[in-house]
């Protein structure tokens, strides 16, 4: 018997909306790799260790040094206690603010590189349901969290190794440190930790890559959708087809009401006897052209025929006209330039017949 859960799951075959991914990442659900940030960060420290950390060495050597060799000459009062304190403090703060500022920016880069900048309030509210163990005990095994288990045991693993590989050609050196200076002792120790560092950034960032695949992967099909929600959705987006459609209608009924209420007023209705009709006004003092007041084929074309009959307004008979007119020529609109001396033929023979009347 299938769960549930699962037939829902099963039922989502359709990629999710650009809509439903903008929502998710409203409410602060996105895609988001742990390993890409932790690449940054170690990218940082081996900055720091590489590059940063002789020059941290000396500026503390700098500002210890004096108090060392002049140490049997500071008298030991509580002025000057205060005073030693906050020096020290000052120069750890300033050895300190550097990789602080580091490892901040990157982490936050980390985070805006992935997904970009999020405001998700919601994220931030408290969820009391929570703080209750008993309900939220499902959701601390659950296959995901499997997933992750598993996965952090492979990187680990794999860290480790790859670590081990980098360490064991200096095992053997080990034995040495003893007979060493102390700056030679620290400038081995320096060389081994920025090689370390240097190799477990290159199999983080391996790991980065795909882990940011699959976390892509994985949010996408959580957020897929089924066909019904992706008809709901359309509907709420562009409006329900059917009330679109019954919105079109009876605009286009009024838009048509309006164009037989212009009919009477129009001065020509040039036709194809059967199928084509386009009613022209023109005003001889107060328009440069003549325009389209109404224009239809078939039921509609035979109703502009009727009232202009009923109206007196003449009807010539031009079928090639007729058909031009209504192709090239909107509502309202004067016509094209090309038609002006057959418009102007029919017009002329129309003021003649009403001069004869």
């Amino acid at each position: 018997m299938v769960a549930p859960e699962e037939e829902d799951e099963a039922s989502k075959t359709e990629e999710p909306s650009e809509r439903k991914i903008s929502k998710a990442k409203e409410e602060g659900d996105v895609a988001i790799s742990q390993d890409a940030k932790s690449f940054l960060m170690l990218m940082g420290m081996l900055f720091v260790i590489w590059l940063l950390f002789p020059l941290m060495m000396k500026w503390f050597y700098v500002g210890t040094v004096n108090y060392i060799e002049k140490a049997g000459d500071i008298e030991v009062t509580a002025k000057n206690f205060r005073s030693l304190f906050l020096d020290a403090s000052l120069n750890l703060l300033k050895i300190l603010s550097f990789p602080f500022l580091i490892f901040m920016t990157l982490g936050v880069f980390g985070s805006i590189a992935q997904t970009g900048f999020i405001y998700a309030p919601k994220k931030l509210e408290p969820k009391w349901e929570k703080l209750n163990i008993f309900a939220s005990l499902a959701n601390f095994i659950n296959m995901k969290k499997v997933v992750e288990a598993i996965k952090g045991i492979i990187k680990i693993t794999i860290i480790s190794f790859i670590a081990l590989l980098v360490i064991k050609p200096y095992l053997s050196k080990v034995e040495l440190l003893p007979s060493m200076e102390t700056i030679a002792i620290l400038k081995f120790i320096h060389k081994i930790v920025v090689m370390l560092l240097f190799t477990v950034t290159i199999a983080v960032l391996l790991i980065a890559l795909g882990d940011y695949a699959y976390q892509k992967y994985s949010h996408l099909k959580k957020l897929r959708m089924t066909k019904q929600e992706v008809k709901d959705e359309y509907k709420q987006m562009e409006g329900d087809p059917l009330i679109k459609s019954r919105i079109r209608q009876v605009r286009m009924e009024r838009a048509r009401h309006r164009m037989m209420e212009a009919v009477p007023k129009s001065d020509v209705v040039i036709v194809n006897p059967t199928h084509y009709a386009v009613a022209l006004e023109y005003k001889m003092n107060e328009m440069d052209a003549p325009k389209v007041t109404a224009k239809g084929i078939d039921t509609v074309a035979l109703r502009i025929k009727a009232i202009a009959e009923e109206n007196e307004i003449p009807i010539v008979e031009n079928p090639p006209l007729a058909r031009a007119l209504f192709a090239s020529t909107e509502l309202d609109q004067t016509i094209p330039e090309e038609h002006f001396k057959a418009v102007a033929e029919v017009i002329g023979y129309v003021m003649q017949l009403k001069n004869q009347q």
